[in-house]
């Protein structure tokens, strides 16, 4: 830009002349046509591998469904054979005490598979019920444990919370891992419970009475299956795992707190 005036006279208009910088030529549009048809090229090529990668996440996830579905598949028929089994020797045994026992057997393996289906019943929903859910799931237990003298009495106490099913399935599947651990060590009444906890939001607690933990015992060092899985699925949800004493200083008391 040039600004040219008069000497003359001082109160003359200033003429203001614009001039450009750089002349553009035919050959500079060319080059920066060129630069943005490479970008447009290379922004392509990256989406079609994006979406490659996608459709192959896609299958592997349609795949892994139609793997988990043919397990579970595979499983229940597998319990629907032992049923069988077990009941068919019931009706032919000629000791009572035997037709008995079989017939508790067959029992057993029928509830464990309507837990199966529980437990899974609630795939691809968003929230449900939890309270709700551990009733049906006490009840099932309590079906499993009814030939035992004294019947066990599995209890469901405290609030109803609506959770999402990304916290409320793990909770599940650690409520059947306790309620099991509580049936096949501890003894009398089994205490479910659902309550707010002033620290975490809330609390869910399996307790029983007999025999209580060794001293010492931590769930972070122990080997079994099933404690490794409560393990996994409370810090899959963000929680935090407490162990106690059971009611009135009996057994032991396990308490999932979560948010």
């Amino acid at each position: 830009m040039t600004i040219e005036s008069s000497p003359s006279d001082a109160n003359a208009p200033l003429n203001i002349i614009f001039e450009s910088r750089e002349r553009r030529t035919d050959a500079s549009y060319e080059r920066e046509l060129t630069s943005h048809m490479r970008t447009e090229i290379g922004l392509r090529q990256a989406l079609a591998r994006e979406e490659a990668l996608l459709s192959q996440k896609d299958d592997l996830i349609r795949q892994q469904a139609v793997l988990s579905q043919e397990s579970d598949h595979r499983l229940l028929n597998g319990l629907q054979m032992i049923i069988s089994l077990l009941s068919l020797q019931s009706r032919a045994s000629e000791n009572a005490e035997v037709a008995s026992q079989l017939a508790a057997a067959a029992d057993r393996v029928a509830t464990i598979g309507r837990i199966h289906r529980r437990l899974h019943s609630f795939d691809g929903v968003e929230t449900f019920a939890l309270k709700h859910y551990l009733e049906d799931l006490a009840r099932d237990f309590s079906a499993m444990l009814s030939s035992e003298r004294p019947p066990r009495v599995i209890a469901v106490e405290g609030v109803e919370i609506t959770l999402p099913a990304v916290t409320a399935i793990p909770l599940g599947f650690i409520a059947n891992e306790l309620i099991t651990n509580a049936a096949k060590y501890g003894t009398g009444r089994i205490a479910v419970r659902l309550e707010e906890d002033p620290t975490k939001g809330y609390a869910l607690s399996i307790a029983n009475a007999g025999p209580g933990l060794p001293e010492g015992f931590d769930p972070a060092v122990g080997k079994g299956l099933g404690m490794r899985i409560i393990r996994s699925l409370v810090k899959q949800i963000g929680g935090e795992l407490r162990i106690a004493r059971g009611d009135s200083n009996q057994g032991a008391r396990f308490t999932v707190l979560f948010s």
